[in-house]
């Protein structure tokens, strides 16, 4: 898989905002690949993050620029 820029900042952000490990984000990603459904409701519907980090996630997209 092929990591472009603004998602490495997405995983930097797992990591130090809601500290998700490498290994919880390496899950997500490979779900990702496979069931080719959104990241962020990837890492809820695994237990992989709360609610309110989900929220947080989804904030933190809104205020990204592209």
């Amino acid at each position: 898989m092929v990591v472009s820029h603004s998602d490495k900042k997405f995983i930097v952000f797992l990591q130090d905002e809601l500290a998700l490990s490498i290994g919880d984000i390496a899950v997500a990603l490979r779900k990702y690949e496979l069931e080719n459904a959104p990241l962020p409701m990837l890492l809820w519907q695994y237990g992989l993050v709360s609610i309110e980090q989900l929220e947080q996630i989804f904030d933190w997209l809104e205020n990204q620029e592209y």
